[in-house]
């Protein structure tokens, strides 16, 4: 798999989907199928049999479920609004990410 633009801890926007125009933070990344985990995006039914060795009640529990990085967009800390990334070389030599709206770097 090629490159990916989102990072955990990032905030995104929803493109499309179910969810489309909600904004979360990414839980976690799956690099190699291409997809992502958003908070409070993209919810499933997960039903979970009674265990009381391990303290589990049975029944029906909302989960997160990834969501294909391709309906995702990086949300920008200084204009507020989702954007492309880009990348640029930064002073010290160092590869960062960009927002195209307004040239600001993404990563912290």
């Amino acid at each position: 798999m090629s490159s990916v633009h989102i990072k955990k801890n990032d905030m995104v926007y929803v493109l499309s989907g179910k969810d489309q125009g909600k904004t979360g933070k990414v839980l976690k990344v799956y690099r190699d199928k291409g997809r992502a985990v958003v908070e409070g995006v993209n919810y499933i039914q997960k039903h979970t049999r009674p265990n009381p060795q391990k303290n589990v009640k049975g029944g029906i529990l909302p989960k997160e479920a990834p969501i294909h990085i391709s309906n995702l967009m990086v949300v920008c800390k200084r204009c507020g609004k989702h954007a492309r990334v880009g990348t640029s070389v930064t002073p010290d030599g160092r590869k960062a990410r960009v927002c195209k709206n307004c040239n600001e770097i993404v990563d912290a």
